[in-house]
């Protein structure tokens, strides 16, 4: 009998300090209608449903430091705190004057000193793990696990084989989608981020980072079950080499065995799933802006977005002149008489106005002095590409000399990477350009994660596959791309995509150039991304020459603004179309566009004010477009908020329209 009353007390205590042990936590968004369920047992899972739709299965998450403590691993809850918070924030340099952040928290504070922060809003979930080490820590490995209770179809950005012998994370972060099942994600792989799921009922999420900060990027790769993901991270860089293209990359030539030695009191990065229940929400999106630190520019009247006249692209490609064309004082002072004639703000000296290994060493043929004062007297700014590597020789001095010669900022290429060295150099970069007043541009960088509010003299990043790939690139899809990225890569801020193509291709008739490039689809299309393609610092990629020769197309880009007050998404489908309006002050601008199927759009333009009269300058697809893409239609109508018409985009087509208040 005392042995059984002895094995009944035993059960009793066992089963008691488990179910004490498992404890499951429920943070449901301010709608209703995300459910977010946290369960703490030998691991951390969360798992995500919207109504009834699972998006997310028991997902597993966890950080392991050294001596092999690891944050996640039967972790004892000591208590929790859940809170409302419905605010917003002023948001200059983006796509809206304001921000509504409006969320409910729930902070699990757990023994050994760390806690994790989660956020459910109307639209998406995030998670961040916290530490409060009184000693600096060691990162060796996060775990980060996206199960799925369903094969779904994903859109998905390859970086590089796993298998492949240089390094996998040495990446330019410029890929299509890839649309495939999650069971089909090509093994021993890895994919960057953002990426996209699309489920059932119309449902998608997209999977991105933000506050990045002293910590690598996120890579995603296949599960051993092919029923999710899981995250990778490359390690933090030891011994480095100049390699790669020109020489000017900086290649890894040893790692660590950890991702970053860090502070003990910290915030990680966010692990974000933005949920939309139609594919136009996904193209307005504040996710990133709203996880991301406040700026720390105090003082920001300095900082002047604007359209960008971009010598590369277009090859040094004018004529009808009297000198010849190239990397010189002549053609430069040609591209800033055009800039300032049509109140382009900037023009960039790309490479070639220096040594590349040495940009304080001026190519003899550019008289830097002589642009910098004759772009002032023209009201144009001068930006100054760099490779990453030859402006880290020596930042300060660098920035330092260039700010008192009178430049406005910096275009930096080839940065090819996103460990925690990198990632620290990108925020050195940006703090010291700030103390000289000075803007950048990220080019062939990672995905941005924010860093652009917490910077906003940083007006622009790459991690696109943008216009200048694909003029050599004629098995690209590009129509489709550019009517997927506004659905994806753009929730992650602005993209240096370099539109503004004047001549431009049928799907047949493309054909790549060097000097003379085209660009896939029609003139309405090009025209468009200068309202769709959100980019603060914009460039226009086609020479002079060809923009005075197309006058009326040139003005239109010319007067549409790279920053805006308000943006609705009017309707689009991921892949297939989309239509955006963004307003500023009270002048509106619409863009659509169009993969390869041409298609009729009907534009409510319910979006205006109600009662007040404006008047459309609309450019549409000509009626010849499908056989000759440079063909348009221009044409000027009255229009108010019960407006609405129909247009036929044609393949690869797009719509381009400016609307302003009748006086």
């Amino acid at each position: 009998m005392k042995k059984i009353i002895y094995l009944f007390f035993t059960l009793f205590f066992l089963n008691f300090s488990s179910a004490q042990k498992k404890q499951d936590f429920v943070l449901i968004s301010p709608n209703g209608k995300i459910k977010v369920t946290i369960a703490v047992n030998d691991k951390i899972t969360w798992s995500i449903l919207h109504e009834k739709d699972i998006v997310l299965a028991p997902s597993a998450m966890s950080l392991t430091l050294d001596q092999n403590e690891i944050l996640g691993k039967n972790a004892v809850v000591i208590n929790s705190k859940k809170e409302t918070i419905n605010t917003s924030f002023e948001s200059p340099f983006y796509k809206k004057k304001s921000v509504q952040n409006h969320y409910n928290q729930l902070i699990l504070n757990f023994k050994n000193d760390f806690s994790i922060e989660y956020r459910a809003f109307d639209d998406g979930v995030a998670y961040r793990f916290k530490t409060k080490k009184k000693k600096d820590i060691t990162v060796k490995s996060e775990e980060v696990v996206l199960n799925f209770d369903q094969d779904y179809s994903t859109l998905m950005p390859y970086v590089r084989d796993l298998r492949n012998p240089k390094d996998p994370f040495i990446s330019s972060f410029e890929a299509h989608y890839e649309n495939k099942k999650i069971s089909e994600f090509a093994k021993d792989t890895l994919a960057f981020l953002p990426f996209l799921i699309d489920y059932k009922n119309h449902k998608k999420a997209v999977f991105l980072e933000a506050n990045l900060e002293d910590y690598p990027g996120l890579f995603v790769t296949n599960t051993s079950s092919k029923s999710g993901f899981e995250g990778r991270f490359s390690k933090y860089p030891l011994q480095e080499k100049n390699g790669g293209f020109n020489n000017i990359n900086r290649l890894i030539t040893e790692r660590a065995d950890y991702l970053v030695k860090t502070k003990g009191t910290r915030n990680f990065p966010w692990r974000i799933i933005v949920i939309s229940e139609k594919d136009s929400d996904l193209a307005n999106n504040d996710m990133v802006q709203k996880l991301s630190e406040p700026s720390k520019i105090k003082d920001i009247s300095w900082i002047k977005p604007g359209k960008v006249a971009w010598d590369w692209w277009n090859d040094w490609n004018i004529y009808n002149i009297d000198f010849k064309a190239g990397i010189n004082t002549q053609t430069y002072k040609y591209y800033i008489d055009f800039a300032s004639k049509n109140k382009v703000e900037y023009v960039v000296l790309d490479e070639g106005w220096s040594l590349e290994e040495d940009i304080m060493k001026h190519n003899p043929n550019v008289d830097l002095e002589a642009l910098f004062a004759y772009g002032k007297e023209r009201n144009v700014g001068i930006i100054l590409w760099s490779s990453w590597m030859a402006l880290t020789k020596n930042t300060d001095g660098i920035l330092k000399n260039y700010a008192d010669l009178g430049i406005k900022g910096f275009k930096v290429d080839f940065l090819d990477r996103d460990d925690a060295k990198m990632v620290n150099s990108v925020y050195d970069i940006a703090q010291k350009a700030a103390d000289h007043k000075l803007l950048l541009d990220f080019h062939g960088m990672y995905k941005p994660t924010g860093i652009q509010r917490t910077f906003p003299n940083i007006l622009n990043f790459e991690g696109v596959k943008g216009l200048e790939n694909n003029k050599w690139t004629p098995n690209d899809d590009v129509p489709t791309y550019d009517c997927s990225i506004p659905f994806i890569r753009m929730i992650a801020g602005p993209m240096d995509y370099t539109p503004g193509a004047m001549r431009n291709a049928t799907k047949s008739e493309f054909k790549p150039s060097h000097s003379n490039p085209e660009s896939q689809g029609t003139r309405c299309h090009q025209l468009a991304l200068y309202t769709i393609f959100e980019a603060p610092l914009q460039m226009m990629a086609d020479s002079p020459t060809a923009y005075m020769k197309e006058q009326e197309s040139t003005d239109f880009i010319a007067k549409t603004p790279t920053t805006f007050d308000e943006t609705q998404a009017l309707d689009g489908e991921v892949g297939k179309f989309v239509s955006l309006a963004r307003r500023k002050d009270a002048t509106w601008y619409l863009g659509a566009i169009t993969n390869w199927d041409s298609r009729d759009l009907t534009i409510d333009f319910s979006f205006l004010e109600k009662g007040k009269k404006y008047e459309a300058e609309i450019f549409s697809d000509g009626l010849n477009a499908d056989k000759a893409a440079v063909d348009y239609k221009r044409e000027i109508i009255a229009v108010d908020a019960t407006t609405k018409l129909k247009y036929h985009l044609a393949s690869g087509g797009g719509l381009a329209t400016i609307i302003q208040p009748k006086k």
